[in-house]
């Protein structure tokens, strides 16, 4: 073969470019930073920053330029992340290649490969091209990056383009390889068809730049609720300067009381707390061995519908083994141990070590050799027979030290019978074993022995005078945790739905043994027929899938998602990753999966474990139970502070407090208090409930109606306090010193109040939470501080208080825990449900 020239090669490479991904258009930092700007969270932040600034508090306004910082933060490193999945792929699609070029053999950069190329393969290289295979000697190949399949498939010289049809992946005898492919087995010469962004692993790499990351659900309802605090504190704001300085001739004073009223309105804690949730969330997933990269995924994750799962790898080991051997007579049996191996097992193991390669790659080569490690370390390879197209068998002939030959051959059940010359009869039996095996998931090979003369081998495996010693059936077995996690899944609400390249008897075989209840087995040219909407319909329902091509895999889970599911998809390969990022939750293998898979991910597992999956579930319903759970305590907690710095303005009393007391208040009460709900343990029904709607709000209205309940009774005992302390005389200082302390001990009553809407009052105070103990040492430190320390009182005004005063403050606190636990009881079943946000199952 001459191949192109180099001049060919030079044109078409200026013609067609180079054969590798191209580089992306990357916004520049300040682009970056003006898109974060438009978000109203970050506004708020700025904002509140400005007008501390505006105040002279330069310690709070560095604090929330803190907060500021890390949006921008966050948001510059998802921009970096999306580029390292595009430069894994470019890495993967640029090996070294021999090509050739004038008539000699010559290495050369992949990315120099051009189309028409002719590429020599030999074992262990990775496909520089896609390519269609022009000769080959025994010629295997491991397509599991594009396909996600595990066994090797094997290749063909080109047949009649009729016969072949267009290139794909997966599929034995086809004679087209593919781009980023390993070679595992044999030798072969093919011609580059197509380069770059044109082979199919640049096209999932076109795919993936044209997927947008979803926002997440929990993003935009806080930032609608947000925007709309924010209105509503500017109308407050301006109204209560115009009030205050046309009725009470204070301008001055305005500013600062509308100033406050604002601030206590503003609800700039629930970034805050989002963050720290969303944070703490993926530390505590990551004990259970779970990587979140995408704090949004942690939200998802609670109301997640449906779980898409691969086969290979995530549901089975990725690791073939002999599950099943057939003797000559019909007889079965699993592989026992050496020892206890009848004379005709021996045989039938010993032989099909013989049949394989000394140093295997193939897996299943490599399962043989489990069974029998010691096998022909006493012989001496004389000969190989390799697969041909119209022989799919091998056979190697072995001298033994005696110069005796054994011949070991193992191939397609049906070969082999040829080889043995069976009957008619017997083939027929022959092929209902094998398919008897093959309904069960098992790959099926035929073993068969004979001898011969070491000097004088013949030219064909023909030539042989085999005897049949049995069928081999393999398996990629089953995760052995894989079925109690299904059933989990199943007792939470959620769909398992199986996708994968193989073949429909391996996925029924694999679907049954998971107890996944799949009603049929949708194969990829089934889906390949349906519309958009046929697909939603067909996917609604229990179904596995099979036979699936990368864009078929891409293709369900957006239809799921039309369809109203909440979609996790499991993958390690290249080809998971369009679906991995289309996904509301991405979870990628860490152990085997590919870098392309783990980029694309929003979640990877360390351990590659599917029960781990089911782990991170859970605590994703934990984690947005507690959230609401914040939130609802911090709505709560603005109800008093908003009024308590409107009072002043009704009653004509002096402005107690200012902004430093809010700031106090909502900058650090508000969220370290709410960390006690970050560590609260999980509800006991957890995993026995369905998934949340996805369209459930943040706080429902029956959550918000109790919020108001706790705020408004919170607001009658702490205003009660400052009216009456007020009327008694008391000095200005001392009242406000009094008010201020009774809040936060009512604040602190309200965190045991919201801690559970299931449990009673006396498993609130006993449920186990070190982080509840640290922070009421912490707030009790704070208050004595600000008494304690003169530089504290008199940044907070505050005037001295005696024992009596502290027991007022108390009192306040008991009645509020009280009556509001008692409120608890015919609203029990309204609260649990909007905290647990149920919904009836989807209907299929």
């Amino acid at each position: 073969m001459q191949g192109l020239t180099a001049s060919e090669a030079l044109a078409r490479l200026k013609a067609e470019g180079f054969n590798e991904l191209p580089l992306a258009g990357r916004r520049s930092i300040v682009r970056l930073i003006l898109d974060v700007l438009r978000e109203p969270m970050l506004l708020l932040l700025l904002a509140g920053g400005a007008i501390y600034f505006a105040l002279g508090d330069l310690g709070e306004a560095l604090l929330l330029l803190v907060f500021a910082s890390f949006s921008v933060a966050v948001t510059i490193v998802q921009e970096a992340r999306t580029e390292r999945v595009l430069e894994s792929l470019r890495d993967l699609t640029s090996p070294r290649a021999l090509v050739i070029r004038d008539g000699e053999r010559i290495r050369i950069a992949g990315r120099d490969v051009v189309r028409g190329d002719i590429v020599v393969l030999s074992e262990g290289d990775r496909v520089a091209a896609d390519a269609t295979v022009l000769q080959c000697d025994d010629l295997l190949l491991d397509e599991s990056l594009l396909t996600g399949e595990s066994v090797p498939v094997r290749k063909l010289a080109s047949l009649p383009e009729a016969e072949a049809g267009p290139p794909h992946t997966g599929g034995d005898d086809l004679p087209f390889v593919f781009s980023g492919t390993l070679v595992v087995r044999g030798s072969g010469i093919a011609e580059a068809t197509s380069t770059g962004v044109r082979t199919e692993i640049g096209k999932i790499g076109q795919s993936l730049r044209s997927l947008e990351t979803e926002t997440p659900r929990l993003q935009l309802q806080t930032r609608r609720l947000v925007t709309v605090f924010a209105f509503v504190s500017a109308a407050v704001i301006t109204l209560t300067v115009l009030l205050y300085g046309l009725y009470r001739g204070g301008w001055l004073e305005g500013v600062l009381a509308g100033i406050a009223l604002g601030m206590s309105m503003l609800p700039e804690e629930f970034p805050v707390v989002l963050t720290v949730f969303l944070a703490m969330g993926a530390w505590r997933i990551s004990q259970a061995r779970v990587l979140t990269r995408r704090a949004s995924a942690i939200e998802s994750l609670g109301a997640a519908t449906v779980l898409c799962t691969d086969k290979t790898g995530t549901l089975t080991l990725n690791r073939m083994t002999v599950a099943r051997l057939m003797l000559p007579d019909g007889a079965e049996c699993a592989p026992p141990p050496s020892e206890a191996r009848s004379p005709a097992v021996a045989a039938l193991v010993e032989t099909g070590v013989l049949a394989c390669a000394p140093q295997p790659f193939d897996p299943m080569e490599k399962a043989l050799h489990a069974l029998g490690p010691d096998t022909g370390t006493s012989r001496q390879l004389a000969q190989s027979y390799g697969l041909r197209p119209d022989l799919l068998a091998m056979s190697n002939a072995w001298r033994a030290a005696d110069n005796s030959c054994t011949v070991a051959a193992k191939g397609a059940p049906e070969t082999i019978g040829m080889l043995c010359h069976m009957s008619a009869g017997e083939l027929a039996e022959l092929r209902q074993r094998v398919d008897r095996l093959a309904r069960e998931g098992l790959r099926v090979l035929g073993v068969a022995r004979a001898s011969g003369d070491p000097d004088r081998l013949p030219e064909s495996q023909h030539d042989f005078t085999f005897r049949f010693c049995g069928l081999v059936g393999f398996a990629d077995p089953l995760r052995p945790e894989v079925r109690g996690a299904v059933t989990e899944c199943r007792s939470a609400g959620i769909r398992v739905v199986m996708i994968t390249g193989d073949y429909p008897a391996t996925a029924s075989a694999i679907a049954t043994q998971a107890g996944l209840d799949h009603e049929r087995i949708l194969t990829g040219a089934e889906i390949a027929t349906l519309d958009d909407d046929e697909l939603a319909r067909a996917a609604r329902g229990p179904a596995a899938f099979a036979r699936i091509a990368p864009d078929q895999k891409l293709r369900i889970v957006t239809a799921l998602k039309q369809d109203g599911e909440i979609v996790a998809m499991t993958g390690d390969g290249v080809n998971d990753a369009p679906s991995l990022k289309a996904a509301h939750i991405g979870i990628a293998m860490g152990g085997r999966g590919t870098d392309v898979a783990r980029e694309a991910s929003s979640i990877v597992l360390l351990d590659d474990d599917f029960g781990s999956i089911v782990k991170a579930i859970r605590l994703g319903r934990r984690i947005y139970d507690n959230l609401r759970k914040a939130m609802s305590f911090i709505l709560a907690v603005h109800v008093p502070i908003a009024g308590l710095a409107l009072l002043p303005l009704l009653t004509g009393m002096p402005l107690l407090f200012g902004p430093v007391h809010i700031a106090f208040l909502e900058m650090i009460i508000d969220p370290v208090c709410s960390l006690v709900f970050e560590a609260e343990t999980e509800e006991a029904d957890v995993m026995r409930r369905p998934p949340r709607s996805p369209d459930e709000p943040l706080l429902p209205k029956a959550l918000i109606v109790w919020s108001a309940l706790q705020g408004g009774l919170a607001l009658v005992l702490t205003g009660g306090v400052m009216v009456t302390a007020n009327a008694w005389g008391m000095p200005e200082n001392e009242v406000r010193a009094l008010t201020f302390f009774s809040l936060v001990l009512v604040i602190i009553s309200l965190i045991f109040v919201n801690r559970s809407f299931t449990s009673s009052l006396v498993e609130a105070f006993t449920r186990p939470n070190r982080t509840l103990a640290l922070i009421i040492v912490f707030v009790t430190a704070m208050l004595a501080l600000s008494l304690a320390w003169p530089a504290a009182a008199s940044l907070f005004r505050f005037g001295p208080l005696h024992a009596d005063d502290l027991a007022i403050t108390v009192a306040a606190a008991l009645v509020s825990l009280v009556l509001l636990e008692i409120s608890k009881y015919p609203l029990r079943h309204a609260l649990a449900g909007a905290t647990t946000a149920r919904q009836a199952p989807r209907s299929t």
